[in-house]
């Protein structure tokens, strides 16, 4: 993507979309680390179903470390890897109380030292919850970031430095909801939806697409 597609791909989504939101439901920031650290290799609808009765039943870290461990992995089973998941949400309860006073902390290292936490994890609670402009690399994110050129690299990591450093100021706190959604609703893995992309003018691979059917359009006519 070219440097002055930039500031128009975001305020096209920006117009679209204005004050985006994360999809998993939760009502306080411990709620928000449960869901986003149960969301791995799960969709946010799968996890909103495990914590609504969960939630229901405990919503700050000692309420989970009552239910018991037990209590914990049958309330989030449907989930999948549900008991390892319960296993470091238990454990990060535990660390959260004896080490944090029941609170989440607000920095990324004491958060990538809880169990189950990992860089995505910590760059969602840190965004949603506290307001950074930090960029949640999901798998959605990856491949939205790669096809249109806006932040290329070979993994999460690479491609979480490459949109920082090209997202406008004015753009980053809200950009990763806006590329998560942009990759769910439209540009899908499989068969992008390219031609309902209010952004495929400034997309690398959707200007290619464009190219590709006018030149199959103009070769049909002159048959």
């Amino acid at each position: 993507m070219k440097a002055d597609d930039i500031e128009p791909f975001f305020a096209t989504l920006a117009a679209a979309n204005p004050n985006p939101r994360t999809e998993l439901e939760f009502t306080n920031v411990f709620e928000l680390l449960a869901a986003v650290l149960l969301s791995a290799q799960a969709t946010d609808a799968g996890v909103n179903k495990a914590t609504r009765s969960l939630f229901a039943r405990a919503w700050t870290p000692q309420q989970v470390l009552a239910l018991g461990i037990d209590g914990l992995t049958e309330a989030i089973r449907t989930i999948g890897l549900f008991r390892t998941k319960a296993r470091n949400l238990y454990e990060t309860c535990r660390i959260l109380v004896e080490q944090h006073g029941g609170e989440v902390p607000r920095t990324r290292e004491a958060l990538e030292r809880l169990p189950g936490v990992g860089r995505k994890t910590a760059n969602v609670v840190l965004n949603v919850a506290f307001g950074e402009p930090t960029m949640a690399v999901d798998t959605h994110i990856f491949r939205v970031a790669n096809r249109t050129g806006l932040g290329r690299g070979k993994d999460a990591q690479a491609v979480e430095q490459a949109l920082l450093a090209r997202v406008p100021p004015a753009y980053r706190r809200d950009a990763h909801h806006w590329l998560i959604l942009h990759g769910r609703y439209v540009c899908l893995a499989r068969t992008p939806r390219c031609a309902a992309c209010s952004v495929q003018r400034f997309c690398v691979e959707g200007a290619s697409r464009i190219a590709t059917r006018a030149a199959t359009a103009a070769d049909g006519a002159e048959d």
